[in-house]
């Protein structure tokens, strides 16, 4: 027996304007605020270690 397919919710009127707004402000205020500055710091350790920082 197959499973019925159900149909994706489509934001209409006032709250797609909200989504789409809320999704813009999210875009331009959020953009780069994840700090990556460990991670950088061990990967060039693991490239000095093998010799492959002069790359």
């Amino acid at each position: 027996m197959a499973i019925e397919i159900k149909p994706i919710p489509v934001l209409r009127g006032k709250a797609a304007e909200r989504f789409v707004e809320e999704a813009d402000r999210n875009a331009r205020e959020r953009r780069g605020s994840i700090d990556f500055t460990k991670q950088v710091e061990k990967m060039r350790a693991i490239l000095k270690k093998a010799n492959m920082d002069k790359i």
